[in-house]
């Protein structure tokens, strides 16, 4: 026995089912390194620089979020009822309560001061009150005609895309909280894979010890525990029933617990509702929004001065007047797009599209859910499949002649 141990050849033999683990393992862990890291470009890519695979193609990932999972799980009226409109229409409506008084005088003194500054208390408190009492309903209508168009002016593909390139860390925190496990099984299940196959090496090596053997090998265990790895994961696609056992992909088991982590992300990074109303207000489709407002906003000016329209007009002018009712619309525009900051608020409406979203991405098909984590690998399967070959190949190459040489 002692002999066997103290003999040189023992020990190169020995050595070669664990420098195939180790091929293994670190050619997945590379693989997945190279997928999300680093997010923003080192040196000059793709030949002097490395950009993570997905943040590198963060556009064409928005757009992967939002055909094959947003798509999936409700219209753009379905989402943007989850938030219920009601609720933040009241919400906007508070916020500008507070500061009425202020906001009134601030547009009157910009277009005719003289006329605020003669005019009695009880008229300027007239004015205040009447406003205060209208803009509650105002509001309320206003939201629900937004609501009732809302398919035609809320542009869901840019507001992801605008949100993803604005901090491309988005894609990786997607990928990486709903599929870590499967990530991890991947680097992992590479050193098991791969001792596997080094025992097979081995056996080749002991029949017929050529030179290329190793490199040869190490291409074959970089590459298959890559693949073997990515089918584990996604196949079986639906349920097979063997005995007590049932097989099934590792993530398509998974979809209730992914379905919460996903839309977690979603309704707190992404389908904020401050982004959702920014996105309303000043997205490409705003234009319609802007007119539903400032059409609000003008009946409200008119309705304020009341029978004693023609008399403000006139003594205000005509073109001031006018010039009030648009600096009021975008006076309510702003204060819309700022009132949605307050955390708690953000809250309660993360909460309610996530409990949403998040019902409706356990109802899906296996075949629809495996999307959600899917894409990450068929952007660059083959790419990194490959990154597996060539690095096994070069340890194959260094095994030989540390061991062998």
């Amino acid at each position: 026995m002692l002999d066997v141990l103290s003999n040189p050849a023992f020990w190169q033999y020995f050595s070669i089912p664990f420098v195939a683990a180790f091929v293994g393992w670190f050619t997945n862990w590379i693989a997945i390194q190279m997928l999300f890291y680093p997010i923003k470009p080192i040196g000059k890519p793709p030949f002097l620089g490395w950009v993570g695979i997905l943040p590198a193609r963060a556009e064409k990932m928005a757009q992967i979020t939002t055909n094959n999972t947003l798509n999936k799980v409700g219209t753009v009226k379905e989402l943007f009822h989850a938030m219920d409109p009601d609720k933040i229409a009241a919400h906007i409506a508070t916020i500008i309560d507070r500061q009425l008084p202020f906001y009134i005088e601030e547009i009157i003194l910009r277009e005719n001061p003289t006329v605020w500054e003669v005019l009695p208390e009880v008229a300027k408190n007239r004015i205040i009150e009447e406003v205060r009492l209208q803009l509650p309903t105002t509001v309320h209508r206003m939201m629900q005609d937004i609501s009732l168009n809302v398919e035609q002016i809320l542009d869901v593909h840019h507001l992801v895309l605008h949100q993803v390139l604005k901090d491309r860390s988005i894609i990786n925190r997607i990928f990486l909280s709903c599929g870590q496990k499967e990530f991890d099984f991947i680097i992992y299940s590479g050193a098991v894979l791969g001792f596997f196959f080094g025992l097979l090496q081995m056996l080749a090596w002991w029949l017929y010890p050529a030179w290329w053997q190793l490199p040869l090998w190490g291409i074959f265990v970089g590459f298959a525990t890559n693949w073997v790895a990515l089918r584990i994961i996604f196949q079986p696609l639906n349920p097979i029933q063997i005995g007590p056992y049932v097989l099934q992909g590792l993530f398509l088991k998974r979809q209730p617990s992914v379905a919460v982590t996903w839309s977690e992300i979603i309704a707190n990074d992404i389908l904020t509702v401050e982004n959702v109303i920014q996105n309303l207000l000043y997205g490409p489709k705003s234009d319609r929004t802007q007119i539903i407002i400032r059409t609000y906003i003008r009946n409200i000016v008119d309705d304020v001065a009341g029978i004693a329209k023609p008399v403000v007009q006139w003594v205000v002018g005509l073109e001031h007047y006018i010039h009030m009712k648009e600096a009021a619309s975008d006076r309510v525009i702003s204060l819309t797009a700022s009132a949605l900051g307050d955390t708690e608020f953000k809250r309660q409406e993360a909460n309610l599209l996530k409990n949403m979203l998040s019902t409706r991405v356990k109802e899906l098909s296996s075949t629809s859910f495996q999307d959600f984590l899917r894409p990450a690998f068929q952007e660059d399967e083959t790419k990194l499949i490959m990154i597996g070959g060539i690095l096994g190949f070069i340890t194959g190459v260094l095994q030989y002649f540390i061991t062998f040489g």
